[in-house]
């Protein structure tokens, strides 16, 4: 379980971005984290992740501090974030040096994921398009075979086809001790997996919905998230 209590964090002293925020993510399933720019979804996962440090509050995973950034905790989970370089070197010694630090990686899983987006298990990582390196990215991720795992803006820069991959490769990636984080402003790309829904503006939780297979008919999760924004922000 993900415990974030009373959280407060901001980059400089005059520009707070979390204040006295708290939520908790339930272990299993793929939680969509929504919500306005600027509103700390990115920090959420960085503070998460133990990249960085809560200056008030404290932020648990199964009990465990996160930004003591034990190896346990480390090698069960793995964060994609927005922004990353990959080495200019072959995607076989880069998941060589990887496997270390993740004891549940699955060398089938990784082939299976590279297949569903199309992708050659062989390649240098440093001649690929940015959305190639995305993709392989993403599987290299899914592999890792962590508990948790934490996608930032995912589906930004693939194509429309990716897009429609990727959906595929994160199902056949999940089991029912996973937990998926995926902040996106692309909602589209990612509705048809989420099991929950969590909203936020800054320093509250304005929407944590589970979504239940009972519902008479599908949520529309972006325009659930307008309304949400417009009369609850």
């Amino acid at each position: 379980m993900i415990s974030i209590k009373n959280v407060t964090f901001g980059y400089t002293p005059s520009v707070c971005v979390l204040d006295a925020f708290s939520l908790d993510f339930a272990d299993g399933g793929v939680y969509g984290l929504l919500g306005k720019n600027g509103t700390g979804k990115s920090t959420l996962l960085y503070l998460i992740s133990g990249l960085l440090r809560p200056q008030k509050g404290l932020v648990e995973i199964d009990g465990v501090e996160a930004s003591i950034r034990k190896a346990d905790m480390l090698a069960d989970m793995f964060i994609v974030t927005e922004e990353y370089d990959l080495p200019s070197i072959s995607l076989k010694n880069y998941v060589k040096a990887l496997k270390p630090f993740y004891p549940r990686f699955s060398d089938e899983l990784l082939e299976k994921c590279l297949r569903e987006f199309e992708m050659d298990t062989d390649v240098n990582l440093g001649a690929l398009s940015m959305g190639q390196k995305k993709k392989v990215y993403i599987c290299i991720a899914l592999a890792a075979n962590t508990k948790y795992l934490l996608l930032d803006e995912p589906t930004n820069g693939l194509d429309i086809v990716s897009k429609s991959l990727f959906r595929k490769v994160v199902v056949a990636g999940m089991s029912e001790d996973k937990t998926v984080i995926i902040s996106t402003h692309q909602v589209h790309d990612v509705e048809h997996l989420l099991d929950h829904v969590v909203i936020v503006d800054r320093n509250r939780v304005l929407l944590d919905r589970k979504l239940e297979e009972t519902d008479d008919a599908p949520v529309d999760i972006e325009k659930l998230s307008i309304e949400t924004l417009t009369t609850k922000a």
